[in-house]
């Protein structure tokens, strides 16, 4: 029978242990596969000699178990600690997009800090507590609890007594009612390294046509991440050439307004670059029309997988969302 209560959803990830191990079946063949790869690369860089490569794979190896070891423990263990008598589902990410987070009061996240970016965008205003699966291998930015305090936590969910973090989202909707959101950022433009086309508005009163390597759009949780790139680029061309840029922006995680930023854009009779960067502010929209035959697409926080399809004659229309990823705090 179907336990229908409102219970803890547990989002989890595969190891990297286990990524080799669906491509090779067993630990055996995985180990070998993986040491006899390590041996031809430091062999082929002239870096170690044969006995030293097979050493220095060896223990590469034994990282990996080490590092799946540690996880299912404390998947283990968290098992055992959220013993709130409700009902409790393990999850793997690559079902978060068909999961139904409205029967569950909390979102457990258990993995790197990609895992709670890639989270927040599904779970609506269901509070997420992040947790640190491995303090000595990752450093968490966004996971503030280790195994020993996540009971707690949860408890604290619960029993409504929780502080929260908002996290602003940034949100871009299609005219065919697709919709995606992004922690960090989202990126427009072309799957391949061809040049992406399309007219951008960035108000009422300025639009262009524009060619070129594809929007970027921030929040403040992402805005040191993937945009900080475009800034570092345009700033060491900046001193080259003898002149001091302006530090970029800074934003914090709650800032109710996105960056977005124009990258390699080209100029020629048919494509301008004087609309490149700007602060989108909540209620305003970013607007953008595609003009790519195919290849076109919208993805949020890296993940290519999960994309949207922008062809020509679609519309972008992007914005701060009214949604908000609600992270548990100590």
């Amino acid at each position: 029978m179907i336990d229908l209560r409102p219970g803890i959803a547990v989002v989890t990830r595969k190891t990297r242990m286990e990524g080799l191990l669906e491509r090779w079946a067993t630990r055996p063949a995985a180990k070998f596969r993986l040491v006899q790869s390590h041996v031809a690369q430091l062999m082929r860089s002239g870096t170690a000699d044969q006995k030293s490569a097979a050493v220095a794979a060896e223990e590469d190896y034994e990282d990996l178990d080490l590092e799946d070891v540690v996880y299912h423990d404390t998947l283990s263990q968290l098992r055992t600690q959220l013993d709130f008598d409700v009902p409790i589902q393990f999850v793997d990410r690559s079902f978060l997009p068909n999961l139904d987070f409205g029967r569950f009061m909390v979102a457990v996240v258990v993995g790197q800090d990609g895992l709670v970016a890639n989270t927040a965008k599904y779970v609506g205003n269901v509070p997420i507590v992040a947790v640190n699966p491995d303090p000595s291998r990752f450093d968490g930015v966004l996971l503030p609890f280790q195994l020993a305090q996540a009971r707690a936590a949860v408890a604290r969910v619960l029993d409504q007594k929780a502080r929260f973090r908002p996290v602003t989202l940034a949100e871009v909707n299609l005219e065919d009612g697709q919709r995606l959101l992004a922690f960090n950022d989202l990126f427009v433009g072309c799957r391949s390294h061809v040049s992406a086309r399309y007219r951008l508005q960035a108000d009422r009163e300025r639009s262009e046509t524009q060619s070129s390597s594809g929007m970027i759009v921030a929040t403040g949780a992402g805005s040191t991440g993937w945009l900080s790139s475009v800034f570092n680029m345009a700033g060491g061309i900046a001193r080259s050439l003898g002149a001091e840029p302006k530090p970029p922006p800074t934003m914090s995680w709650e800032d109710r307004r996105l960056a977005w930023a124009v990258r390699e854009p080209f100029v020629s009779k048919m494509s301008s670059a004087e609309l490149v960067f700007g602060m989108l502010e909540e209620g305003d929209e970013l607007v953008v029309e595609s003009q790519m035959p195919s290849g076109g697409v919208i993805f949020s926080d890296g993940v290519e997988a999960d994309f949207l399809e922008f062809n020509g004659g679609s519309i972008a229309r992007i914005s701060v969302s009214e949604q908000r990823a609600r992270l548990v705090v100590p």
